[in-house]
């Protein structure tokens, strides 16, 4: 074989790397849904534009040192509980005073 020629792999090892592949396609999705329903929270309660409300969830994940799946996830749970961490919901009001024009409200639901 010339140098620098692999052999080839046999099937199983191309069909783990391909199912591998899939799942870390399928969790790429799932978490853009969860950030694109935050972002939509973010539009809806603060007033803001959808580049605007993606601007406040990066600034609020990197003020926050929290990534920023679980920032959305956060604010997700606000949505139907009316609960956020202190810490995030003061870094939401920070960064909405940076990117938007208004403050956010006391609950979604309230």
């Amino acid at each position: 074989m010339a140098a620098g020629a692999r052999e080839p792999a046999d099937g199983t090892d191309r069909i783990f790397a391909l199912e591998e592949e899939v799942d870390q396609l399928k969790e790429a999705v799932a978490s853009h849904a969860v950030v694109d329903q935050a972002i939509g929270m973010v539009v809806a309660l603060a007033r803001v534009s959808p580049d605007q409300g993606w601007a406040v969830l990066k600034d609020v994940s990197q003020h926050t040192n929290i990534r920023l799946r679980n920032v959305a996830e956060l604010i997700l749970i606000w949505g139907r509980t009316g609960e956020m961490p202190q810490e995030i919901h003061a870094e939401l009001e920070d960064a909405l005073d940076r990117h938007g024009p208004t403050q956010i409200p006391e609950s979604p639901s309230g």
